[in-house]
């Protein structure tokens, strides 16, 4: 999971596919004192999550050695994610609902990772994850939300802190805007999202790729 891509213009961290990272509240939150957490902030996050029927957002990818890239993510309940990186990145990561794949076009390979062995489950499955092993995290802002979720049992499966601003447009009210992750080889990696859209009609196709490992395989 912590290989490089050494063809590409900018290395990909893996750790988005396997672990998002942990952090410090970030970028947009004001390095303020910190302000406690109103009562049910943390049962709001976790209805805002479920709230999300289906969502498309540009995103940016930030590792820990300060590289960025972009794309687009689209979300659909249940489980289902896709990562879709910019043209010059030969990258995709893909969840069908089951499991999480990291598909490198760029040297014919596949990995594979079930959904609750990443901290990507957090948001995926808030019916399992967020509730039962997130905690609210001071963040100097009252407008912003912060919850870390890690299971103190499963250390291997990194941490996820998802970050949320109020806004009454959104599901639930409040807007996920960024996360950071950190996988169980300390690796972090940064994803903040923008332009935000929902409710639009997703087909499921959408969660599938083409298997670059041979013509015998099929589509997953």
């Amino acid at each position: 999971m912590q290989k490089v891509l050494s063809k590409l213009k900018k290395p990909v961290s893996a750790a988005l596919a396997g672990a998002l990272v942990f952090a410090i509240p970030v970028a947009f939150v004001a390095p303020a004192a910190p302000v406690a957490a109103a009562e049910g902030d943390l049962d709001r996050a976790v209805s805002a999550l479920r709230g999300i029927s289906t969502m498309r957002a540009d995103f940016s990818q930030t590792d820990r050695s300060g590289q960025t890239l972009s794309g687009v993510l689209t979300l659909k309940r249940p489980g289902k994610i896709r990562f879709q990186y910019q043209k010059d990145v030969d990258l995709l990561v893909v969840s069908n609902g089951k499991s999480l794949y990291l598909v490198d076009y760029e040297v014919d390979q596949v990995q594979r990772w079930p959904i609750s062995n990443s901290p990507l489950g957090a948001l995926l499955d808030p019916n399992r994850d967020v509730k039962r092993f997130g905690k609210l995290i001071p963040t100097g802002n009252p407008n912003v939300i912060s919850v870390e979720v890690r299971d103190p049992k499963r250390p291997e499966f990194g941490v996820i802190t998802l970050l949320f601003t109020r806004n009454a447009s959104a599901p639930g009210g409040l807007e996920l805007n960024n996360w950071v992750a950190l996988d169980a080889q300390n690796q972090r990696t940064t994803v903040r999202l923008k332009n935000h859209r929902y409710g639009m009609s997703v087909s499921d196709n959408t969660f599938r790729f083409r298997d670059p490992r041979g013509s015998s395989r099929r589509g997953r």
